[in-house]
């Protein structure tokens, strides 16, 4: 198990999950973590208990090929839909997305900004907004979304040549810390991938080719009911067409590992926008949440995004 992902760096792990969670999530003994451990699997002893980092945990999971573990079928069974006609990501879909802040170490009344969601120029509407106001430590913010899709795939051959070279160049798709995304050399070096690596990395391809082209963050939604914070980058382009389109690479490359007969959507995602993801202003690297007091730690986002009954 764990000679099929590579380890989150020390500089950027972070290794909060005890080993209860950590047996929990891979349905494992003591034996089979010692094993792990043996193999490589960092950890931090506290108070004589190992803590591990959730991502590769996560990992661990999700390549375990047991099906039995937490992420593994937790993945599967949000990817089912990728094999499935993707005309009903196309139709109009309403969501109650609920976000909550926290600043971490503040006692300041200051304002907040959220990098809300961004849904009205690909068709979608933003109704029923609370916005936080300002105060300290933690606020909410609150909207029903409704996301739609549209069948707008790639037309030229280099933007297509470019995202193709891209799927093929055999990249692992894995759990990574947002900072450690950012520095997608690092995260290419060890053979992985990731929404915002994958983003910042094509959105430089493609500016290098001649397009205007940025990573945009956003929400992929309808994940474990949307209590799983699941954060999400893809790559918008002006195409030859003169129309912005949305390239969503990882997905593509997740979907084409965990779920057969998924060509149609891996097709989908290069081009054309869904209904299950939520698009926000932040660019691809950005913080999501920002708070004007004198903390020099980041905000915390936490969302929970649910499909409304009517939708």
């Amino acid at each position: 198990m764990a000679n099929s992902i590579e380890f989150i760096p020390a500089e950027y792990s972070s290794r909060t999950q005890p080993e209860s969670v950590a047996r929990e999530m891979l349905r494992c003994g003591t034996a089979e973590i010692d094993s792990l451990v043996d193999a490589g699997l960092p950890f931090e002893e506290r108070a004589g208990v190992r803590h591990f980092d959730a991502n590769d945990l996560y990992n661990l999971g999700m390549y375990s090929n047991t099906s039995k573990t937490q992420p593994e079928l937790a993945f599967r069974m949000l990817f089912r839909f990728a094999g499935r006609p993707v005309d009903d990501l196309l139709r109009a879909k309403t969501w109650d997305f609920r976000v909550r802040l926290e600043c971490v170490d503040c006692a300041e009344v200051a304002p907040w900004r959220l990098e809300a969601p961004d849904v009205v120029r690909f068709g979608g509407s933003l109704v029923d907004v609370t916005a936080p106001t300002a105060s300290a430590g933690a606020a909410a913010y609150a909207a029903t979304v409704t996301t739609t899709g549209a069948l707008t795939p790639l037309t030229s051959p280099v933007l297509r040549r470019l995202t193709r070279e891209y799927l093929d160049a055999g990249y692992r798709w894995q759990m990574i810390p947002v900072a450690m995304q950012a520095d997608y050399a690092l995260v290419h070096a060890l053979g992985a991938t990731s929404c915002i690596a994958a983003s910042l990395f094509l959105a430089e391809q493609f500016r290098a080719a001649g397009y205007l082209a940025e990573a945009k963050r956003g929400w992929f939604c309808g994940v474990v009911g949307g209590a799983l914070d699941l954060p999400h980058a893809c790559v918008e382009v002006e195409d030859d067409d003169g129309a912005l389109k949305t390239v969503d690479i990882a997905k593509a490359q997740l979907a084409a590992r965990l779920s057969p007969n998924t060509t149609e959507f891996q097709e989908l995602c290069q081009g054309s926008i869904y209904n299950k993801v939520i698009p926000s202003t932040a660019s691809g690297n950005a913080p999501f949440g920002y708070h004007e007091c004198s903390s020099q730690l980041p905000v915390r986002v936490h969302a929970d995004i649910r499909s409304t009954p009517r939708s």
